[in-house]
């Protein structure tokens, strides 16, 4: 079995805490070099391995073992995630921030409701939640391709309108010509320039 986590610091010293959640695709080298990127800009990350030590190639392949894992499971470690990386980070009594991609982004906007005093900020990837934000403390950061087809536009938006009706702070960002995974350099659909243009954003947001 692979590594159950992936932790990295501030050469400096501990840093912000962040929780970096990854899609279906699993805890992979890709998603080790996004954490290596995001620690560079000050932050303690934690990627835990929400896939029992699996990683896929084939959208087929990982939608199907998604599918067979446990919700609650899933749900558990996000929090305790959470919560170790607050731990880990330079101020443990500091709320968390959360990057999410795909499946990580809905996990990481539950958790901004479930968990709302150690949650302060959520940057998400291609996903969405349709549950009441009411009660959630958190600041959103929203990155959503042109075609998708693993996001429903409609629910997206509903999304955002409930999030803001419930006096939350969120800011959502479309990209023409991108499609699901746009962020990511190892799939098909990666747009560098797209992707950058979300990274800048994501580090000023993360920075405030």
């Amino acid at each position: 079995m692979k590594d159950s986590a992936y932790f990295v610091s501030p050469r400096t010293g501990p840093g912000h805490p962040l929780l970096l959640l990854h899609s279906w695709w699993g805890l992979d080298a890709g998603v080790r070099r996004l954490a290596d990127r995001i620690s560079d800009e000050g932050h303690t990350v934690l990627v835990p391995d929400l896939l029992t030590g699996e990683t896929f190639e084939d959208a087929e392949a990982a939608e199907a073992h998604l599918h067979s894992l446990d919700v609650d499971r899933l749900a558990s470690l996000t929090q305790a995630s959470v919560h170790l990386v607050r731990e880990k980070g330079a101020d443990p009594d500091a709320p968390v921030s959360i990057v999410g991609l795909s499946m990580g982004a809905s996990l990481g906007l539950w958790a901004s409701i479930r968990i709302p005093e150690a949650v302060s900020r959520v940057v998400g990837f291609y996903g969405t939640q349709t549950i009441d934000f009411t009660g959630a403390r958190a600041a959103y950061q929203l990155h959503f391709a042109d075609d998708d087809d693993l996001v429903d536009s409609d629910e997206a938006t509903f999304m955002e309108a409930t999030i803001g009706l419930s006096g939350l702070s969120v800011e959502s960002h479309g990209y023409p010509g991108t499609s699901h995974w746009f962020f990511e350099p190892e799939r098909p659909n990666y747009d560098p320039d797209a992707a950058e243009q979300a990274w800048e954003r994501m580090v000023r947001f993360l920075r405030r």
